[in-house]
């Protein structure tokens, strides 16, 4: 999927958590009204009623990914601390290839096994909506990362993925002062999280005669996800950033760039915390990356569910969205963030 040699649009459009560390590290770039924030404030009155179960129930909760990848492992020890906490054990469901149709059938079974609530990256948010409203009739379902926003799900738990991508798109501003060429590559171009993302990047690019000259999904394989930054670094010899924005193109990037011998020549801002990435901060193959806060997706996504549960509408946040923030990780301060990886990773 190839775009005209210059795309440059005009761009449509912290919850304080309990724990000091990740709230110092991502109060920074929380700020701006995300759109899709607004658009669930004004349809507010139209969600469905909370499921509310007795004090004392013993809990079915689910927690369902967009793919099996690395990047969630972080949210299982989110999860993990909110079981050490409360007692609650929350499952794991991932759909094994990240496919439509698996996460469809998860959200099934979870309503004929009695599951109270659910929540879930979503993969296609505007075919999905039919399934997760269906759902919503028997058990309450949030969405965390990748929202929803025209179902009717209850509240949305990650980062104002629209500001995330603003901040990229200022490293990229910041890393071309003369303007360039780029490319942007993702496992799905339609998933709401990579919808925000390109439209905060285009909105800051936009007048620094920055173009974009392609952009690229994968569908979840990482296989090609390296052979298309081959494909796009021949394609275009001249190219001069490389930018991933789903958290396995960061690794792809900096491998191919690597084994090409163009480590250094062209730049590359990523998305996310996977080893990969992080190690190519750490070596100068990769400029910056725009990390998000996993951990706190499993652990407040799991808060969230037991308190609609036993508190019913009143635990549905403010706005309906809890926002995890998100920070900008380069060579400045990767070691802070590497410390602070161990110790979520200790839960």
């Amino acid at each position: 999927m190839t775009n005209p040699s210059r795309v440059i649009g005009t761009g449509l459009a912290k919850i304080s958590r309990a724990w000091p560390l990740i709230t110092s590290g991502f109060a920074l770039l929380a700020i701006g009204v995300g759109c899709n924030w607004k658009q669930e404030e004004a349809n507010d009155k139209s969600r469905n009623a909370v499921h509310t179960v007795p004090q004392g129930t013993r809990l079915k909760l689910a927690f369902v990914p967009n793919n099996p990848g690395p990047f969630w492992n972080m949210a299982v020890q989110g999860l993990k601390r909110f079981e050490k906490e409360t007692g609650i054990h929350v499952e794991l469901k991932n759909p094994p290839s990240g496919k439509v149709e698996e996460q469809n059938q998860i959200l099934e079974d979870l309503v004929s096994q009695g599951y109270h609530g659910v929540a879930m990256s979503v993969i296609a948010p505007e075919d999905q909506v039919r399934e997760i409203d269906r759902a919503l009739e028997h058990l309450n379902v949030t969405t965390v990362d990748s929202d929803a926003p025209r179902s009717r799900r209850i509240a949305f738990v990650g980062p104002r993925q629209y500001d995330a991508g603003k901040a990229a798109g200022k490293e990229i501003v910041n890393l071309l002062p003369q303007g360039g060429t780029i490319a942007c590559f993702s496992g799905d171009l339609t998933a709401e999280n990579a919808v925000q993302r390109i439209r905060g990047i285009k909105e800051v690019i936009a007048g620094h005669n920055i173009d974009i000259v392609a952009m690229k999904e994968d569908g979840k394989d990482r296989a090609k996800a390296r052979q298309q930054v081959e494909d796009v670094v021949t394609a275009f010899p001249k190219i001069t950033l490389l930018a991933g924005l789903w958290s396995y193109n960061g690794p792809a990037i900096r491998d191919t760039l690597v084994a090409s011998g163009k480590a250094g020549q062209i730049k590359v801002v990523a998305f996310d915390e996977e080893d990969g990435t992080l190690q190519g901060i750490e070596q100068g193959v990769i400029e910056a990356s725009v990390v998000l806060s996993p951990f706190d997706y499993g652990y407040l996504s799991a808060r969230l569910l037991r308190d609609l549960a036993f508190k019913g509408r009143a635990a549905r946040p403010s706005g309906g969205a809890i926002d995890t923030g998100f920070k900008v990780i380069n060579r400045t301060n990767i070691a802070a963030f590497r410390q602070q990886l161990r110790e979520q990773a200790a839960w």
